[in-house]
Parts: C-alpha cells; structure tokens; sequence
C-alpha cells in the first residue's frame, strides 16, 4: 500500500540523517504527519492524538510510538515492519494524568537513546509546550535541539514521481474551480458553493480520485473578501457580489492551490482595476522567475510591476508546497519577500500568491509552479482573468419571501 518505492524512501531517510549530521543531532523526533507520511508513507486521520516517529542516525528505520489503535494503519501503510511500530495503551489518551510523552522517553531509556542528542519539531502544529515539559522531565540527561523544519527542508526538492501527483492534483483543482464558477449564481448559498467544490475535489477524475485538502474552500463574498482565509456562511449570493475563491486540489496528499476572484453582474471600478493590477504583476514575475535566482529576487520583481500603478502589498508573494496534512498546505521553508535568499532549483515547486487586500475589497488570483531548467512551469491550465458571470436568474426565496433582484 505504500506510495513510493522502497529506494525512494531510503534515499529520502539518508538525506534526512545528513541533515541531523550538520545539525549534531542524533536522534530526531517527528510530531509533523507531512514529514512522518514523507519518510514512511503513513496516512491516517491519527494526528489529533500525540504520536512520534523516531529517526536515529544509526538505525536503518524510524520507530513510531502512537497509539494502539492506529499501529495497524502504520502496518498497512509504511514500508517499516512490526519490530519498529511501538504502540501505548489507550490510558495515555487526553489523560489529565498520563502523557504520550512519558511514554516515548520511556521508550528512548530502554533503548539507549536517554542521553543523545535529540532534535524536536518545537514549532509544528502537534507538538505542545506540555509535550516539551514532559520529555525533558523523562529525559533529563538529553540534549534538545530545535529542529522543527529539518525534514520540511529535505523535502523542497521533488522528485519526478511527485511532480506526476501534483500534476493530478492541479488536474483536480481545475475541476473543483470550474465546478465553483457553475454553482455560483443569484439565489445561490455560499454553503451550497462549497458543498459542490467538495464534491469535485473527492470525486477527481474518472481516472484517479481526490483526497481531502489541507485548508477547506475559502470563499469570503463581498466586503469580506477583504478577510482572505474566511470560509463560507449560509448566505444567498446577489447580483453585484464579488467573491474570491482559494482552494486545492490534493492527491496523495500532495496539494496544487489555486486562487480566482469572480464577480456576478457587473464588477466595481475598483475590483476591475485592481484585478488589471494584479494580473500585469502576475504575468511580469511568472515570465521572470527561473532557476539560479533568490525568493527574493522574485518578490522584487512583482513589488517594482505593481509599483508602476501605484500599487504596494505587504505580505509574502508565495510559498513552497508540496505534500500536506491539516491544517496548512504550504511547507513552511520558502517564501517570496524580502530576506530570503534561498536559491530556485528545478522541481522546486510554489503556490504564487499575488493576492491584493483592502479595507473593503480584496482581489486573489494566484498560481501553483513548478522551477524547471529555465524558466517555470504552471501546474494548472485555468483562465486567470477576472471572471464576470451573468446571473441566470433574478428570483430567489430568503426565509419565506420571494425577492427579486434589480438587474
């Protein structure tokens, strides 16, 4: 059931143990499923309880501790075998008493791992301040490192095979925004929009399904779009509503994001103008970026398009993407602004996010890519204009009235 090949794996773990090695670490404890589900191929709805994959530099597989009832899924989906999967009994879960972590370091102690030193995931999203507590209290005589993006960082290089699921993912990600622009109409709820982006995203292709994105749609209409992460409510589109619309298509847990603003009726002077904005910066920095050049450079490029109208955004233009489980599809290495002078390198891949937001008004057109030997390639094929739907109907029902739009 695993995703990759064995090698595949393989050469992913000895590239992770290299990184330990320029970092002294010894032992690496990984909380983050992204990079559990990297070096292994585990993929279960497991995350919200603690678990732990441990990497030894001098072992040749990880151990992983979580709780019993998910050791079985760790079988059927990892190419580890049964010596390496350590499971605790079910009184260690959300106990006001005891912890997971008490259970690992005493896991680490009869292993001969108590006194090495051990790099953490301080900063990921499943490693609390109580899981630091209780380690260093079952591990006093260890050292503890930071090393929350190491195995994040090993993984901004993709391989071919990724690329290929990407691919299938921006294939869905086409398909769940056209299915956005179709339900989107006069009368329609904002709830109803994300139940058939839903649909789209899981069905997939006939040829291959959808899994579950990373961040659910973002759809925010009206003044809200200039709140970019807000979700959907109940409420009934109307004639004259702007919406922006963020979501991914994922496969295989490898997610290809892709942002549109639409507008039903007739758009504001200011929504088209900025969207104007928006695409001649867009188009200027994706006819710019290629290999050899620094995250920074491509923010630079976009900062100096936008200058020319008069236009300023003080947020990141993107990030690396990738593999992802909840609750961010990003993998938090690579950003476009300011600072970062990491390198572009073929099959680096990023979500550009040339999004513009006001007190009132927001415009999101956005781009997945991929860094190839010369340039960069999109990763969807999706008209990124600003889309402008004529309403098909002028009557909806809001509680028990019947309105009528003034077109």
């Amino acid at each position: 059931m695993i995703v990759f090949t064995i090698l595949e794996y393989m050469n992913r773990l000895a590239k992770t143990k290299q990184k330990m090695l320029e970092q002294g670490i010894e032992v690496l404890l990984i909380s983050n499923p992204s990079n559990m589900y990297y070096l292994t191929g585990y993929n279960a709805w497991s995350f919200y309880v603690h678990q732990m994959m441990v990497v030894m530099v001098d072992e040749d597989q990880p151990i992983w501790i979580g709780r019993e009832m998910d050791a079985s899924s760790v079988k059927v989906s990892t190419w580890i075998d049964d010596h390496h999967i350590i499971p605790y009994p079910d009184e260690y879960v959300q106990s006001t008493i005891k912890h997971p972590m008490d259970f690992v370091a005493n896991i680490l102690q009869e292993i001969g791992q108590a006194t090495r030193k051990i790099g953490l995931e301080m900063d990921a999203h499943y490693f609390t301040g109580l899981c630091y507590e209780r380690l260093q209290q079952g591990l006093p005589n260890a050292t503890f490192k930071n090393a929350s993006t190491l195995v994040n960082w090993v993984r901004l290089i993709k391989s071919d095979e990724e690329i290929v699921f990407m691919r299938r993912a921006a294939n869905i990600v086409e398909k769940a925004m056209s299915k956005a622009y179709e339900t989107v109409d006069v009368g329609v709820r904002e709830c109803d929009v994300a139940a058939n982006i839903y649909h789209a995203q899981i069905s997939g292709l006939d040829n291959f399904g959808g899994d579950y994105t990373s961040i659910v749609p973002m759809i925010p209409t009206g003044k809200n779009t200039s709140c970019p992460h807000l979700t959907w409510t109940d409420k009934r589109y109307k004639n004259g509503d702007n919406l922006t619309i963020e979501i991914a298509g994922c496969y295989k847990r490898y997610h290809t994001p892709m942002a549109r603003t639409m507008v039903l009726g007739t758009p504001s002077q200011q929504v088209s103008d900025l969207s104007e904005v928006v695409l001649e910066g867009i188009n200027e920095t994706l006819a710019a970026i290629k290999p050899g050049m620094m995250a920074e450079e491509v923010e630079a490029v976009w900062r100096k398009t936008i200058a020319k109208r008069g236009y300023y955004k003080d947020s990141r233009l993107g990030y690396s993407i990738g593999l992802s489980f909840p609750p961010d599809w990003g993998e938090h290495t690579v950003s476009f602004r300011k600072g970062d002078r990491t390198v572009l390198e073929p099959n680096m891949t990023f979500h550009l996010m040339p999004g513009i937001w006001y007190e009132d008004y927001g415009v999101e057109i956005t781009e997945s890519i991929r860094i190839t030997e010369n340039g960069c390639e999109l990763l969807t094929n999706f008209p990124r204009e600003l889309y402008k739907k004529n309403p098909t109907t002028d009557l909806y029902i809001e509680g028990n009235c019947l309105i009528k739009e003034d077109f």
